[in-house]
């Protein structure tokens, strides 16, 4: 076989290898054998170690090479990868509705309809084909950056290294009757095509997985998600194609002309990815889109993977657009979960709560009871709307779930189980705390407690404004603010940077040396960023993502006492709600003179530092054990300057749990979920 034959040759055999792979991974159809097919690749794979100068980016022979890699790089989504909001029920359902119905026209809410697919329980990836061939792989990371994935994702047999030929693309939307479609992608070609999905592993492959750790003596992995995940951010790719995952297309964000989410489908499904437009539906109302959900929740143990609910989008685009953005998820979708993780308890109690802002929030106190792997001895009740919808009393058995596997909800009441001795619930007509009488602004759900002088509401604002979020004064805790309060020492936040030694020394149980210490530390905070600041004051509805977006777009505390309403309103991802909240305080006369005995006993704001380089950025890092060579509090800083996220809990958000000497329960956990677990020498190793 001279040059030029084997380069029509290896030509054909890729051509025949990737339609192959389309009919198998794509279309669940064989026409080969699988043992046929590993000759093909065999033969190929010889011709181009003969000839390599013929071996290009889409051959089936490039899914798995190239050396382990030491980092990812991050990469830039050419559109923010968004998130979903969450419903539970029906109810929120017609409430998404309404909310949406709310922004548009009489016209358009005619318009409306859905596509509703299953919510694959995986790793989101972005895909960026270019002239046809597979270019960058990404996870969602922030949703601005991602994790250069490309080598990783090669190795999926379902991700198309090279999209289908024209003629074959056109065929395929043609008959789906998407003929503008087809003429506009043959007239303008596939120069840019990106595509986003989710990396997932079937339930047939976890089983697989885990009995392979197990005889190994490792620890199972604790469900498919956090496998995938894991496998997806592996640094060597040989380890990820031994995982044997696939990946499903969902999105299109490139322009060739759709008018529809389902249309959307079709394109990707002619394009050459796995779709899951075999399991999908196109509902007219939201009767059908239930009707589809109680369907999957019945049948979900049918598919060859997990799913947590479905997705309902919103299926013209036009609307989809106009609807917008409301903080990272777009209005016109929304992922329907099924139920919660539940188990049922006994209410021992309900207790009133006083919020820093002075809401009165009701919290149940559980007999404790064990879900999904942690112990729930409390959960919120809301407000006393809440209770009523609920018909809760003290001493009922409840079924306790919870919301996205963080917050307990008491989710329902079983009256059957009633003795006769239970208690009704009588929201108290004055604050537990300070004994004003409660009101419930006009709109509103919540009852407050309107003295600003409130000693529960005073606490808690001295709570959030040494939290580590906004002044993060070490040492500084809840006893010791109780005490200086109780002691008359501090009336507002701005009094603690005009304490003296002598006035800690007043205190029972505090030495010298514990007291220069607590003043040097609320000392050392008198710099600190705007946004900081900002979230430290306890504004209401102003977390810390909302005084982040307020710091740069203000950049100066006296541009921000100055903005009109409009102006605030203007700003991307603050609603109507927030700007009026953040008008109001600063439109306040106390609030104002608060500002500046802030500023006149020294209190400085320093500009954010800006750091190019943030290679730990969306990560977040648990710390346990003792740490030899470096403090808790230094390897924290460090995280933080490099871009990462802190947090006190082990949960499947976690990213890295750094384990020193003796640690903790953290350990445990971390271990049961099947997360990244790393040494202390790993862990510095990485902040190098």
């Amino acid at each position: 076989m001279n040059k030029e034959e084997a380069r029509g040759r290896i030509g054909k055999l890729k051509n025949l290898i990737n339609y192959q792979r389309y009919l198998y991974h794509v279309l669940d159809r064989e026409e080969i054998s699988q043992p046929a097919l590993d000759s093909l690749k065999k033969e190929l794979f010889d011709l181009e170690k003969i000839y390599p100068e013929f071996i290009t980016a889409d051959s089936p022979t490039q899914r798995v090479g190239g050396k382990a890699l030491t980092k990812f790089e991050k990469v830039r989504h050419p559109k923010p990868m968004l998130s979903f909001n969450d419903a539970f029920s029906w109810e929120d359902m017609e409430d998404w509705l309404e909310r949406n119905s709310k922004l548009l026209t009489k016209e358009e809410i005619s318009k409306l309809n859905y596509y509703c697919e299953p919510k694959l329980d995986g790793l989101a990836i972005e895909l960026i084909y270019e002239n046809g061939i597979f270019r960058t792989g990404s996870t969602r990371g922030d949703g601005i950056f991602g994790e250069n994935v490309t080598q990783n994702l090669k190795t999926i047999e379902s991700v198309p290294l090279k999209l289908r030929e024209m003629e074959d693309i056109s065929k395929d939307l043609e008959r789906e009757g998407l003929k503008e479609i087809a003429k506009n992608i043959k007239e303008n070609g596939l120069k840019e095509v990106v595509v986003r999905g989710e990396a997932v592993i079937t339930k047939k492959t976890f089983e697989l997985v885990n009995k392979e750790q197990t005889k190994r003596r490792l620890t199972p992995f604790a469900n498919p998600r956090n496998l995938a995940a894991g496998s997806i951010r592996q640094l060597d790719p040989k380890i990820t194609v031994q995982r044997k995952l696939d990946v499903t297309a969902y999105d299109l964000i490139s322009d060739f002309g759709q008018r529809t989410h389902a249309e959307e489908h079709k394109i990707l499904a002619a394009l050459g990815f796995k779709t899951n437009n075999k399991f999908s539906k196109y509902c007219e109302d939201l009767t059908e889109v239930f009707d589809f959900h109680q369907f999957w929740q019945k049948n979900r143990d049918k598919l060859p993977y997990e799913i947590d609910g479905i997705v309902v989008t919103v299926n013209n685009n036009k609307i989809f657009e106009k609807l917008g953005i409301v903080g990272k998820a777009p209005r016109a979708a929304i992922a329907y979960k099924f139920p919660l993780k539940e188990a049922t308890t006994t209410v021992l109690d309900i207790l009133i709560q006083v919020g820093r802002t002075g809401a009165i929030t009701p919290v149940a106190y559980l007999k404790p009871v064990k879900i999904g792997g942690v112990t729930i001895s409390r959960a919120t009740l809301h407000n006393e709307d809440e209770i009523k919808r609920l018909g809760l009393k003290i001493g009922d058995t409840v079924v306790v779930g919870r919301a996205g596997d963080v917050i307990p909800d008491i989710v329902k009441v079983l009256p059957e189980l009633r003795t006769g001795k239970e208690k009704e619930f009588h929201l108290p007509k004055r604050c537990p705390a300070c004994g004003t009488k409660l009101v419930k602004p006009e709109g509103e759900v919540v009852w407050r407690c309107p003295n600003r002088k409130c000693f529960a509401k005073m606490r808690r604002y001295f709570y959030h404004f040494v939290s580590k979020g906004a002044f993060n004064i070490v040492g500084l805790g809840h006893k010791i603010i109780d005490r200086l309060i109780d002691a008359n020492l501090i009336s507002d936040p701005a009094d603690l940077f005009k304490l003296e030694v002598g006035d800690i020394l007043s205190l029972e149980r505090f030495a010298e040396k514990s007291a220069k210490n607590l003043i040097k530390a609320v000392q050392s905070k008198k710099q600190i960023t705007l946004s900081r600041f900002i979230y430290a004051l306890g504004i209401r509805n102003v977390g810390k993502e909302t005084a982040k977006d307020l710091s740069e777009n203000f950049q100066t505390l006296e541009k921000l006492k100055t903005a009109a309403l409009e102006e605030l309103q203007k700003i991307e991802n603050i609603g109507p709600v927030v700007a009026k909240s953040i008008f109001d305080w600063l439109s306040l006369k106390r609030n104002l003179e608060f500002l500046k005995k802030m500023e006149k006993d020294g209190i400085e704001i320093i500009m954010e530092k800006k750091i190019k380089h943030q290679p730990l950025k969306g990560k977040t890092f648990v710390l346990t054990g003792t740490l030899k060579t470096i403090t808790r509090q230094d390897a924290k800083e460090k995280i933080r300057s490099l871009g990462g996220e802190i947090s006190e809990s082990v949960s499947k958000k976690t990213d890295f749990v750094v384990v020193g000497e003796e640690p903790g329960s953290k350990f445990k956990i971390a271990k049961e979920l099947g997360l990244k677990i790393i040494s202390e020498k790993e862990f510095l190793q990485m902040l190098k």
